[in-house]
Order: C-alpha cells, then structure tokens, then sequence
C-alpha cells in the first residue's frame, strides 16, 4: 500500500476564485509553491489525488467537458515539471442535491481513491482550505491534515497543521523528514 497526498484544489492547487467557479482553464492559476510542493512529494514517492467539489457543473455553468479541459491543462503543466496528479475525483453534485453522496465532507472520493490506487489513508494527508476538507480526511480515517487559512473564515474543525499560504507547506514538510 502506498501513502498518498490529498488535495483539495481550488484555493489549495489554484487560486481561489472566490464566491464563484473556475469556469476557464484561462482563470486557473497555480497558488505559489504548490508546483515545487508537487513534484517533491513525488520525489519522495507520494501519491499525489485532487478531491474537489465543481458545483459549477451541476448549476449548469460549465460542462463535464469544460471541467475536464481545465483538469487536462492542470496536469499538462504540472507534468512539464514532474508534478501531475495520480488522480483527480470530482463531486460535480449540488450542495442541495438529497442523492449525492460524494459530496465534501462525505469521505466517498478519497475511498475510492483508496481502494482503487491501493494507498494507506493511516499514513496519507490531506491538505485543504475549509472545514468540510478536514472533515472528510477525518471521515476518511486520513489523520494528517494541512488547512491552509489564506482568507478564509475561522476554522472549526481542526487540523493538525495550519499555515496561512501554500508555499509554507513544503519548508515544513522538508523541516520534519515527512
């Protein structure tokens, strides 16, 4: 079994786009340091996995296309610099929909990254911007957790670590031997 990263993605691998969607693979932008955050992970033979939720999708202002496009142009930039993702999963449901059942904190989307990637969530991460990210990693029994503040609201489920930015992350993985 393999020990893998989990990743929330907008406002962790990308910018935030605030109260709205990134609707345009010309609206994502990489948050500083999460490249080089990347591809040391995979240097030290993480699995890296996207666990997002694209509401965008189900209120009809983008299409699985559109999103996929956006995921497609993610990964070939990351992979000009050893750093894609293994996997990426998607709760495209709307918060209201009574039937989802992947939608964040549910732990569906990193079980089934488990269970199809063979990966041990006891020595797995997770690294996210709110409360329902941190939630669904102790949903998942993913013990290490990451939250970074950025410009959110105060958290009320605690994570293990908190750093105000993305490129804080790796100087302090790289200061614990992680």
């Amino acid at each position: 079994m393999k020990r893998a990263f989990f990743f929330d993605r907008d406002g962790v691998v990308n910018v935030s786009p605030g109260a709205g969607y990134v609707l345009r693979k010309e609206d994502f932008f990489f948050n500083d340091g999460v490249v080089e955050l990347l591809a040391w992970l995979k240097e030290e033979g993480f699995i890296l996995v996207v666990v997002t939720s694209q509401q965008g999708v189900g209120k009809g202002l983008m299409s699985m296309e559109d999103l996929n496009g956006i995921h497609a142009f993610m990964q070939e930039e990351l992979a000009k610099k050893g750093a894609a993702f293994d996997a990426i999963y998607s709760c495209t449901c709307l918060g209201s929909d009574p039937g989802c059942t992947c939608r964040k904190p549910s732990a569906e989307m990193v079980l089934k990254a488990a269970e199809e990637l063979d990966l041990d969530l006891s020595g797995s991460w997770l690294i996210g911007d709110h409360d329902r990210d941190i939630q669904m990693a102790l949903n998942a029994g993913v013990p290490k957790t990451i939250r970074v503040l950025g410009d959110q609201h105060a958290p009320l489920v605690e994570a293990t670590h908190v750093v105000n930015a993305v490129a804080e992350v790796l100087p302090w993985l790289q200061a614990r031997g992680v």
